[in-house]
């Protein structure tokens, strides 16, 4: 049966203190959930955050990381590195590194080998621009990331990986896409793995919605039958309404 999974990724938010604040109060709204939970703080805090929440059923990931395991990468964090403070899942391929760090799907590629290599789970993200939307080459776009990215895999590997549908117009602009659109993209999403690796894995592996999840469409979203979570970026900085997400499980 395929895990239910809710991330919030914190992006470039919150201090030390801020992040210190914002467990305590997750703490307090914490409760047996049907969910895997998680939280991406930043590099500087994961070590902190990793600390404070020894014991609790919320698992502390990273918001990236680089493929090589050291040497002459100035301002980069690598798979040990993240390994050595508790860290054993971490977020690649998300929008934001794609669009303003210019990640290329060859690069993720070597991450995600990196990560895999490195005995970690991958929640690998992908998705289309508005104008691949609205010209229909939404599903094209999907299935070339998915392929250049992670189909020189074996089928075992998808033991360790996690996928999150971004669809990129959806993401901090307040907008949607309806259940209807998340449903079909992770129904084809699936039907891609499937083609690839047989029905047996793609049926396994979680596939996450990443557009502008809130706690009050968590609900019917999380409904649909090809939808096992949400990665979660502006609701997840407020304690409250992430774990109303959590809970529409």
């Amino acid at each position: 049966m395929r895990k239910h999974i809710v991330a919030g990724n914190w992006k470039m938010n919150n201090d030390l203190v801020q992040t210190q604040s914002l467990i305590t109060e997750l703490k307090k709204q914490s409760q047996t959930s049907d969910a895997e939970v998680m939280i991406a703080p930043t590099f500087t805090n994961l070590s902190a955050a990793f600390e404070a929440l020894k014991g609790l059923e919320i698992e502390v990931i990273a918001q990236n990381m680089h493929f090589a395991e050291s040497g002459a990468y100035t301002g980069e964090v690598s798979a040990e590195m993240l390994k050595s403070v508790g860290v054993q899942t971490v977020i690649l391929g998300h929008s934001e590194r794609r669009a303003y760090f210019n990640e290329t799907d060859e690069l993720l590629a070597k991450k995600v080998d990196a990560a895999l290599a490195n005995k970690m789970r991958v929640i690998f993200c992908f998705g289309e621009e508005l104008a691949d939307r609205k010209s229909d080459k939404h599903e094209s776009i999907v299935e070339n990331q998915i392929k250049k990215a992670l189909f020189h895999l074996k089928a075992s590997a998808f033991e360790q990986i996690v996928l999150a549908y971004e669809p990129v117009w959806a993401i901090g602009t307040g907008e949607t896409a309806s259940p209807e659109q998340a449903q079909d993209m992770h129904a084809f999403i699936r039907e891609t793995l499937a083609k690839k690796y047989g029905q047996e894995t793609a049926n396994s592996v979680s596939i996450l919605y990443g557009g502008s999840v809130k706690p009050g469409n968590a609900k019917e979203i999380f409904s649909k039958p090809d939808v096992d979570g949400g990665l979660i970026g502006g609701a997840a900085l407020k304690a409250e309404d992430f774990y109303a997400i959590v809970n529409a499980f």
